[in-house]
């Protein structure tokens, strides 16, 4: 995000202001492949008794975009930040992937009014609910 856009909007996410609190109360830990940049509280705790873990999003604020092993440190499953551990992504992994929802790659599972095909035809295995 530019300087100008933080300075003149505040709908972005990131302003002036919070460039400011960031370089004044916390300690940069790390990035990650999305430009995201990782921070730790420097002094205090927070509400959980810990030392607050936070995240400043590159372009648009989405959690989507964090990867499993900063969301790890950031929700403190994990102690270690990524930065100072040998992180190895599991195989069932996958990369990061856009929440296509609103856009025509949207998933849209059989029966949806939405599918082109047409909703398959009841097998007669039902029967409804009457009240006596």
């Amino acid at each position: 995000m530019s300087i100008f856009s933080e300075i003149f909007s505040w709908w972005g996410g990131n302003t002036w202001g919070t460039r400011w609190t960031i370089w004044k109360t916390s300690s940069f830990v790390g990035d990650d492949e999305f430009g995201n940049r990782y921070y730790l509280q420097k002094n205090g705790v927070g509400p959980l008794g810990v030392p607050r873990r936070f995240v400043v999003y590159k372009d648009l604020a989405d959690a989507s975009k964090v990867p499993p092993e900063w969301h790890g440190w950031l929700h403190y499953t994990v102690d270690t930040p990524p930065t100072e551990e040998d992180y190895e992504a599991k195989p069932w992994q996958k990369p990061h992937e856009m929440n296509m929802t609103g856009t025509a790659q949207a998933y849209r599972p059989d029966g949806s009014i939405l599918t082109p095909q047409s909703r398959p035809k009841a097998t007669g295995d039902y029967s409804a609910w009457r009240p006596e």
